[in-house]
């Protein structure tokens, strides 16, 4: 008997450090959908798109969705005639068998909800037969320039469940009505393991399933590096996880597009390849924009700010393009430290009442590197050791920055404002 309250008592104990969520990547899912996350499409008046995995078994998994509605399924259950979710659509899943690596298999199903009407708020949920996710909203995006705020949060990366959880639910409850959270690369540190994804969708909880993502391609979670320092892609996880848009250059697609977002086009570069062909891409983005404001989001700094690090190439081939069409605002990763340039043009500081650029570069996760001092003197603001969130609001011809550390205080802030448009010449 003492032996089998022994055992009993060692059975509990371990099961203690199970982790919710799937997090060990040794025990696959089963027909509960996981790791459920929205994506910003490249039309997000219309369209939503929406990830999320299973285990091998579950067949016909599908979105349910309908305009959001106050009144409960449960009332009018059995008055068919007044059941508000009687009109609910359906849309199949697109599937895609992934392999762990460890003997195990899942199933990631993705859809791409479309012909959705803009600002207006919907409910889904997923799911196949009897097992289905909790009902949860999103908002598509007005049809037309409109103010907006959004979350920009550096590399993640590191001690995703127990450092950087709060970051996420901090910069959720400062900005709860973001319209989406933008992630400047290094999801996770190892993308080989299934675990490290785990604990990421564990980081952001029922945010991502809420607030639209939109992810960077950073060097970790798209690229690896073997024993013999040759780099080659890996898309095993990265891709299967998240459903972005495919417009832009051939063999990037979902790595680097751009998105038309209520008055601002938001580039999303890919700086682990083909630079010339994106640099090409770029100019023609931004010589027919029709859009107020335009941000551009890439993983290394144009202007390095940690350690022995500089991306000259980047600043050779893309900084007379930025220049010529004078973006806004560059939101970077990579160096995990802070930098905020002045307003930049060719490499130099001009006025804030005259065209240019600012460069951010912003960490989230624990891990810090020292400070690269080799453009310090283009720096509005230089620190590293802390992790910090973005909100950035969006309004006619003024565009608002703060950035805060995880306990919610100011660490630096500024705007920009349109230059008031010049007189026409005279005839």
């Amino acid at each position: 008997m003492k032996r089998m309250f022994v055992f009993v008592s060692l059975i509990m104990t371990l099961s203690l450090f199970v982790l919710p969520g799937n997090l060990s990547g040794d025990v696959p899912p089963g027909a509960v959908p996981e790791r459920i996350v929205l994506n910003v499409t490249a039309n997000p008046a219309r369209e939503m798109a929406i990830t999320w995995r299973t285990g091998p078994g579950v067949k016909n998994s599908q979105v349910e969705y309908m305009i959001a509605t106050s009144m409960s399924y449960w009332k009018y259950k059995n008055r068919k005639n007044a059941d508000p979710y009687k009109d609910t659509k359906f849309q199949t899943a697109v599937n895609e068998t992934v392999n762990l690596g460890n003997g195990s298999i899942v199933l990631q199903h993705s859809v791409v909800l479309k012909n959705l009407k803009p600002d207006t708020l919907y409910q889904y949920r997923v799911g196949s037969g009897e097992t289905w996710s909790e009902w949860e909203h999103f908002r598509t995006a007005a049809a037309e320039e409109k103010p907006f705020k959004f979350i920009f949060l550096g590399d993640p990366q590191n001690e995703l469940k127990s450092m950087c959880s709060r970051v996420f639910r901090t910069a959720y409850a400062a900005a709860a009505d973001a319209a989406f959270v933008l992630i400047g690369g290094d999801l996770v540190t190892k993308p080989w393991q299934d675990f490290a994804w785990g604990e990421l969708f564990y980081a952001a909880g029922w945010i991502s399933r809420r607030v639209p993502f939109i992810l960077v391609a950073g060097n970790h979670g798209y690229y690896l590096k073997n024993k013999k320092g040759v780099t080659k892609r890996q898309h095993r996880f990265w891709r299967p996880h998240f459903t972005q848009p495919g417009n832009g250059p051939n063999g990037l697609e979902e790595t680097a597009f751009f998105i038309d977002y209520q008055g601002v086009r938001l580039i999303v570069l890919n700086g682990n390849e083909k630079l010339l062909e994106q640099q090409k891409w770029l100019v023609g983005l931004l010589a027919d924009n029709p859009n107020r404001w335009t941000i551009i989001a890439i993983h290394h700094p144009f202007y390095s700010t940690g350690s022995d690090r500089d991306n000259p190439a980047l600043r050779v081939l893309f900084q007379p393009t930025i220049d010529k069409y004078a973006v806004d605002l560059i939101l970077q990763g990579h160096d995990h430290t802070y930098g905020r340039t002045y307003k930049l043009r060719n490499g130099k500081i001009v006025p804030d009442s005259e065209k240019g650029t600012v460069y951010v570069v912003s960490v989230s996760g624990p891990k810090f590197y020292s400070i690269n001092e080799k453009h310090k003197h283009l720096m509005k603001k230089l620190g590293t050791g802390l992790q910090l969130y973005q909100v950035i609001w969006v309004d006619g011809d003024v565009l608002r920055y703060e950035s805060r550390t995880v306990t919610d205080e100011l660490y630096d802030s500024f705007e920009l404002r349109k230059p008031a448009a010049e007189p026409a010449p005279d005839k």
